[in-house]
């Protein structure tokens, strides 16, 4: 059987699918049908008064894990992007470093035709949000995680803390080899996808109708051709770079503290990214409100999706005023 093409992502819901050129590739970008861009006023010039909030995935994952603050995030023009190898985006050989990956965000602002946005993440999303308010802060107006503990945070957790070392590092270092981790994370029709998020999830999701539908889409969207590879190498430069001059420099922009607004969501049971990068984050963002999400592990934006859509609406509309 042949590969899925790109267009098994446009799926169909209260939402329209576009596509937006930034940064030198171009972007699958899905917008909630209740933030479709407002009508042009009486003197011809466009109404962008209303927020844009940009959603970012993580890893294995594309688009469709923000469907239900697509649907519920109100107040604000809320787009889900596929990031730079995902989905119905381009896949680039390169350009998986921490500094495109901004440059991919700041970009999508601009391309959108705003000035500023909320950026929202989970997981690698995250780190992407954590990046571009500190490489482009003209362009972020505040930033949302959900399990994206600061990079600095989470850098010193994984090398000083014994539970988060076991939690993040085996499957880091076995991403490493060549086209090795492609092959098992595409084969039996994607199986690890499902089976990464059945271990990192809580306990009530992966029985519900949702998680099945949900995992049965991203299973189909990672054997997207080039998309594994694609998500590997974020891993790949995360750890890669970590002895390499460029993750220096890169680690040492990242030290100083994030100025805009923060909002960092992380459920109870996530046992992937624990408590303690998340309390280790504080240090590079005082002003930060920290949010312990009951019922749910690595995944609360889909196994709390209304939690979580009322904690990001509060936010936006904190920073709408």
């Amino acid at each position: 059987m042949p590969p899925p093409d790109p267009s098994v992502v446009h799926i169909d819901g209260p939402w329209r699918h576009l596509q937006v050129h930034a940064n030198g590739i171009r972007f699958h970008v899905v917008e909630g049908e209740t933030s479709e861009p407002d009508r042009r006023t009486a003197g011809g010039s466009s109404n962008t008064e209303r927020p844009l909030v940009i959603l970012l995935h993580g890893f294995s994952s594309f688009w469709y894990s923000w469907r239900h603050q697509l649907r519920g995030l109100r107040g604000a023009r809320v787009v889900a992007v596929d990031l730079r190898g995902y989905g119905g985006s381009d896949k680039p050989p390169t350009g998986y470093d921490g500094w495109t990956l901004a440059g991919d965000t700041a970009g999508l602002v601009r391309a959108l035709g705003h000035q500023s946005a909320i950026l929202v993440g989970h997981a690698d999303g995250g780190l992407v949000c954590w990046a571009t308010a500190t490489l482009h802060p003209r362009v972020v107006r505040g930033i949302a995680l959900v399990s994206s503990p600061h990079p600095v945070a989470l850098r010193t957790s994984t090398l000083t803390n014994r539970g988060q070392r076991r939690a993040l590092l085996p499957a880091m270092l076995r991403n490493q080899l060549p086209w090795w981790p492609e092959h098992v994370l595409t084969r039996h029709d994607g199986a690890l996808v499902e089976q990464l998020a059945r271990s990192r999830a809580g306990a009530a999701w992966p029985a519900s109708d949702d998680f099945a539908e949900t995992i049965r889409h991203a299973r189909t969207a990672i054997q997207i051709p080039s998309a594994a590879h694609s998500a590997l190498e974020y891993q790949r430069w995360a750890a890669r770079s970590q002895t390499r001059s460029e993750g220096w420099r890169f680690m040492r922009g990242m030290k100083q503290r994030t100025t805009v607004p923060v909002l960092h969501m992380r459920g109870i049971a996530d046992p992937y990214v624990l408590d303690d990068p998340v309390r280790r984050t504080q240090r590079y963002a005082p002003q930060a409100r920290f949010v312990s999400v009951t019922g749910a592990g690595h995944f609360a934006h889909e196994e709390q999706p209304d939690t979580v859509t009322a904690e990001l609406s509060t936010f936006v509309a904190q920073l709408a005023r």
